[in-house]
């Protein structure tokens, strides 16, 4: 499909429109709701933001990570998730299994079997969907071109 330079239209006619989680503030409600869903039990998440400086490619697509402070004789976690500023302009599908890959951390830290099995009790489709989402991110690779634009709409070529 690459060399045949058919990845964009399988892409745009599988997922036609972006999400509409475009602030860090919707970002945080949207992972809120699915915390809620499936995690109620795991700590709390204190920031979520969408991160220019994750390099999408080499680095990561999202992180999560857990600050310690000590405040008087207490030791406190503050937990934050950050996602690529890529997934501002994907379809939900693809924030969805970024999201719920963070959250998963939450209660499992290593990629191990425990851990692929939550991601897919909170999307039955995860692996699928992290498959396209690698797709996609070929795709950027070889051609340059983001298909859907910030107002959700796939672009024009």
């Amino acid at each position: 499909m690459l060399q045949q330079d058919k990845v964009a239209d399988w892409l745009l006619q599988k997922y036609p429109q972006a999400h509409a989680v475009r602030t860090d503030r919707a970002l945080f409600d949207y992972v809120q709701a699915l915390k809620s869903d499936y995690l109620r039990g795991a700590d709390p998440v204190n920031k979520v933001l969408f991160d220019s400086k994750l390099h999408v490619v080499k680095n990561a697509l999202g992180t999560h990570t857990s600050v310690s402070r000590v405040q008087g004789n207490k030791l406190r976690a503050k937990r934050e998730i950050r996602i690529a500023t890529l997934f501002k302009t994907v379809p939900d599908e693809f924030l969805r299994m970024i999201t719920v890959h963070e959250l998963a951390h939450l209660k499992e830290k290593a990629h191990d079997k425990a851990f692929y099995q939550l991601c897919k009790h909170m999307e039955p489709g995860y692996h699928q969907l992290e498959f396209e989402v690698r797709v996609y991110l070929t795709h950027l690779e070889t051609s340059g071109a983001r298909l859907w634009d910030a107002a959700g709409e796939p672009f024009s070529f």
